[in-house]
């Protein structure tokens, strides 16, 4: 199943795409958005594997917030700019949909979407490299990075999660599993229901917790200690 985000100011566009998607298998909507604000919360809260993307949108047009997304999902265009087609194919969207597009057409995107997927799942999976690797997230004064190096642990807080660095604390509007979707399972391991932990950061694994490198404590629950202690004694 192909879960997928509309973004596109326009209702009558949205009501558009809706139907299609709704008429077509394989495909399931998760959520609908006017902006690309909105769109960058909604990829935070749940797993989306394709995003039917307008360009000329209000605060962020597609484009510039298609560039801002680390690990974006596949995008579909759907826009009645003809001019921006070459930028969506260097920013190596699947399909560009010219408004007003027909469902025929709009099967067509989707069929390359599948085509895709079908030969990432034949591909072995790659870990994850060394180097500049970030997690985005969104914060009052906008979109953040925040280098996977720099992650402690994170730790579920009410409706938010709180992500501890050396330098400061964030909290950002995210579940527990989508941040585990997020993070690389080289690097990040969760320890309980409310916390993960940077595997390199643990220095010490006892009965009930973990001592970090730092000295703080974490909880371990025995859902996930025997998981835990394979991990860390494969990383010393």
């Amino acid at each position: 199943m192909i879960n997928c985000l509309i973004a596109d100011d326009e209702v009558i566009a949205q009501q558009i795409l809706e139907r299609y998607i709704l008429q077509t298998d394989g495909l399931t909507l998760v959520a609908k958005c006017r902006n690309a604000m909105e769109a960058f919360a909604k990829l935070q809260q749940h797993t989306i594997d394709l995003i039917f993307l307008d360009i000329e949108m209000p605060l962020v047009n597609g484009i510039t917030f298609l560039k801002t997304l680390e690990r974006p999902p596949s995008v579909i265009f759907t826009t009645a700019y003809s001019e921006y087609a070459l930028q969506g194919y260097e920013l190596n969207v699947v399909d560009y949909l010219l408004k007003p597009f027909s469902y025929e057409r709009f099967v067509q995107g989707v069929e390359k979407v599948k085509a895709l997927r079908a030969v990432s799942a034949s591909m072995p999976a790659e870990s994850v490299p060394a180097g500049d690797e970030h997690l985005v997230v969104k914060e009052k004064e906008g979109l953040l990075k925040i280098s996977f190096a720099d992650i402690i642990y994170i730790e579920g807080s009410g409706d938010y999660m709180k992500i501890v660095t050396a330098g400061r604390n964030y909290l950002v509007h995210l579940t527990m599993k989508r941040l585990e979707e997020l993070l690389p399972a080289a690097l990040f391991i969760r320890t309980h229901k409310s916390y993960i932990v940077a595997v390199r950061k643990i220095k010490i694994v006892k009965p009930a917790e973990l001592v970090l490198a730092d000295m703080r404590t974490i909880p371990v629950s025995g859902l996930y200690k025997e998981e835990v202690i394979r991990r860390w004694g494969g990383e010393r």
